[in-house]
């Protein structure tokens, strides 16, 4: 969701989504000023063995942000995204990014198994991504479809 909509997050959920509470806790335990980054999201999925869209469900339930995501796409100040397209693509990457194509758009989670395939960072994934004009879609923890 977008910054304008801020303090209304919960409503992507229907009205009878309960809030796990330990998963809060967890969140409030290391969310600053409102907000909790994809890292701290990630490690607390991974902690209480749950899958990232609990966890952001949750930050969700909690009317907080998250920001600093892991492929550079989102919750960068001032610039908001810090993702810049590559220089160059080796054509292997190139084409297993294609081939994981689902509609037209690369998932977060397959870009994640792809930087770990390659030995690469997540960060790199992206500005692959950005020299073949190719969006990446649905956030693991739900903050973009």
């Amino acid at each position: 969701m977008a910054h304008e909509d801020a303090g209304h997050y919960a409503a992507k959920h229907p009205p009878n989504t309960n809030l796990n509470t330990g998963i809060a806790e967890a969140v409030n335990h290391v969310m600053k000023n409102g907000k909790i980054s994809c890292a701290a999201a990630h490690k607390i999925a991974r902690e209480r063995k749950v899958p990232p869209a609990d966890v952001g469900v949750t930050i969700d339930l909690l009317e907080a942000r998250i920001n600093r995501c892991q492929l550079g796409l989102y919750g960068y100040a001032p610039e908001k995204r810090i993702v810049k397209p590559a220089d160059d693509v080796s054509k292997e990457l190139e084409k297993t990014i294609k081939d994981s194509l689902i509609n037209d758009r690369l998932p977060c989670k397959i870009s994640w198994e792809i930087a770990e395939k390659f030995g690469i960072s997540r960060m790199n994934i992206s500005a692959a991504c950005e020299t073949l004009n190719i969006k990446i879609s649905a956030c693991q923890l739900g903050s973009f479809r």
